[in-house]
């Protein structure tokens, strides 16, 4: 007989894989469950920071990678990649850059790559803003 998990609060922790999992306003809004709500290996481990995301936080003021939150590393024909959403492609890891086994430290390694691929003047986007930019 299967008995039925619960929370400290009395309430049955499967409710957000029998329902939609829309409980708060922001989730009602946008029509989805954040994940990272319920699933603790979904926040980044802000232990792991690497030295240019501490700075990059520090500079622009922010106590979150709230907005990389879901970037991680992943793989495009076998290679290393992140995902950028701005050009709707992977961005492969040069082929020097050492990776760690952990999965936390392979994310950060990616968030920090990402923002240095969409800094860079090699990002597509560069070339958009140059040919319509208007002064």
């Amino acid at each position: 007989m299967a008995t039925k998990a619960k929370d400290h609060g009395g309430e049955d922790v499967d409710r957000f894989l029998k329902g939609a999992g829309i409980d708060t306003a922001r989730e009602k809004e946008i029509g989805q469950h954040i994940g990272y709500r319920y699933d603790v290996n979904l926040v980044p481990d802000y232990g792991r920071l690497t030295p240019f995301l501490r700075k990059y936080m520090e500079t622009m003021g922010w106590d979150d990678l709230n907005w990389l939150e879901d970037v991680h590393m992943g793989y495009e024909e076998g290679r290393a990649a992140v995902f950028d959403r701005n050009i709707n492609g992977w961005v492969t890891v040069p082929e020097n850059v050492k990776l760690p086994d952990n999965q936390q430290d392979r994310d950060m390694i990616a968030r920090e790559l990402l923002i240095k691929f969409q800094m860079s003047p090699n990002h597509p986007l560069v070339d958009l803003r140059n040919a319509y930019k208007k002064f």
